[in-house]
């Protein structure tokens, strides 16, 4: 082979392993958009909800409270139930609105 010829093979080479990782990264970050979320209520530390605090608010940043039982925050999904919130009557967050304690 010629130094010519191994200089082109060795430079395409490079450019499908840089093509791969690019389009393998690509693939990862639009995965990571499209997560699954849930709604996890009471775990909201107060004016950091993301909507539905209850009547006399309105939506985004309107909890009145940390942990407030109708706020509600966007988590992903299968984390709610795990993610503490001492207002709650399990002490965990809830996938629905709950009065606090």
């Amino acid at each position: 082979m010629t130094q010519s010829r191994a200089i082109q093979t060795t430079t395409a080479a490079a450019l499908a392993l840089a093509l791969g990782t690019a389009l393998t990264l690509g693939n990862t970050a639009v995965a990571g958009e499209g997560a699954a979320k849930e709604k996890c209520f009471g775990i909201a530390l107060k004016g950091k909800n993301d909507c539905a605090a209850g009547p006399g608010t309105s939506c985004a940043g309107s909890s009145k409270v940390d942990y407030q039982g109708n706020a509600w925050k966007y988590v992903p999904a299968g984390t709610c139930e795990q993610t503490a919130s001492p207002t709650s009557p399990t002490g965990q967050g809830q996938l629905a609105a709950f009065k606090a304690m």
